[in-house]
């Protein structure tokens, strides 16, 4: 038996894209999402993709949570981009996460802007986009609405649940509030907690995108604006913390761009310069500036321990979750010690863990790029794990 459903075109308010590829789930007045500000979010929609056949046991799923800026995309063709999907080193045919043998799921985060309700939706009481009237939503609440999702597929427990970054802090969502129903899960270049660092690095970015004028005060697609130039900067200061130091000197160093001398300008004098502006520039086409303020705050916001009275343990006390938490030696972002701080707590917990840390000069996007190391290790884990669960 498999599980076929029909795609649905989804709209998006601020017209960024339209994705026939994309399927698309309503949930209507009947099934409200309570937030965790107290809001209940209804009628509200996620957009999300699917690879792979759901056998008959319903028990070869495979939830696949994206980071900040990611989409549902994992392993296709991007639509608005029109580049491969976001982590085809991994997923498909023959890869590790086989499409073949697994029924992969990947759905765009509650508050993004790739389909999925967010800020740029229209807002049912007032016919317009929701802007900042949108409700504030956790990496909890994306959580909820992700387990509304695999209800809706008819899914009770899900074989691995893989992601990185803000990924893996969904990954660790689930294994912490759905602990019956996550068989395996694989969290890296994350933490159980986001860091004062990182909360910091998040307000620059948020405060540049509000310094625009063209941000209206949230409003700006109802003025037929776009605040390109903050969200542009937001995003090249992003760009500099999943990067390292020798990454950068390596592809960079102090190399001139298109010059052999300087301008004495502020032109892009820059190899460095010039690939920052590019990013910045690509970045304002395929993603909604309050979509990043609100999923920037969802980030800030996570703290597993602090809803378990303090001791992060308590949030996997006897979980039957297999883990394989993996970070990487040059991520300076979510650092290596945050990983060790999270597999001592599994272990307090009784938990049945593995840990790696992944030699790579590459930064925090190591686990977005092709590293044979990452192939291997996942690859491992997931053989071991479908061994065991009889797949």
């Amino acid at each position: 038996m498999s599980l076929h459903i029909e795609p649905l075109a989804v709209n998006q308010a601020n017209n960024q894209a339209n994705e026939p590829s994309s399927l698309l789930v309503q949930f209507d007045a009947a099934k409200p999402l309570k937030l965790d500000s107290g809001a209940l979010l209804s009628p509200f929609q996620i957009a999300y993709q699917t690879y792979g056949t759901l056998n008959s046991d319903k028990t070869n799923a495979v939830l696949v949570c994206h980071a900040l800026t990611g989409d549902q995309h994992v392993a296709n063709q991007n639509p608005v981009t029109g580049k491969s999907g976001w982590w085809d080193s991994i997923i498909g045919q023959g890869r590790v996460i086989d499409t073949d043998k697994y029924f992969v799921i990947c759905s765009n985060v509650l508050g993004g802007c790739m389909g999925t309700t967010g800020p740029a939706s229209i807002n049912p009481a007032t016919n317009q986009p929701y802007g900042t009237d949108f409700p504030v939503v956790t990496i909890p609440d994306m959580v909820r609405a992700q387990a509304m999702l695999i209800d809706y597929l008819g899914i009770d427990t899900l074989f691995c649940a893989i992601g990185g970054s803000m990924g893996g802090m969904q990954v660790l969502e689930w294994a912490a509030s759905y602990p019956t129903r996550v068989f395996s899960a694989i969290p890296m270049a994350t933490a159980a907690k986001h860091s004062a660092q990182n909360i910091a690095f998040h307000e620059v970015g948020r405060q540049a995108v509000m310094a625009d004028p063209d941000w209206c005060s949230g409003r700006y697609l109802d003025c037929g604006k776009r605040p390109e130039k903050g969200l542009s900067v937001a995003r090249m200061a992003a760009h500099i913390t999943y990067l390292s130091e020798p990454a950068l000197q390596r592809k960079f160093g102090r190399k001139f761009q298109d010059r052999t001398a300087p301008t004495f300008s502020f032109d892009a004098d820059f190899q460095v310069e010039s690939y920052l502006r590019y990013q910045g520039a690509s970045f304002v086409e395929r993603f909604d500036a309050n979509s990043y303020l609100y999923v920037t705050r969802a980030m800030d916001y996570f703290d597993i321990a602090a809803d378990h009275g303090g001791v992060l343990s308590k949030a996997f006390l006897k979980t039957k979750t297999r883990f394989c938490v993996v970070s990487f030696s040059s991520d300076w972002l979510f650092p290596t010690s945050d990983s060790r701080a999270l597999v001592h707590a599994l272990n307090a917990g009784g938990a049945s863990v593995s840990f790696v840390e992944l030699l790579s000069d590459k930064g925090h996007d190591a686990f977005l790029l092709d590293e044979p190391s990452l192939v291997a290790t996942v690859n491992g884990f997931v053989q071991a794990a479908a061994k065991t669960r009889g797949l």
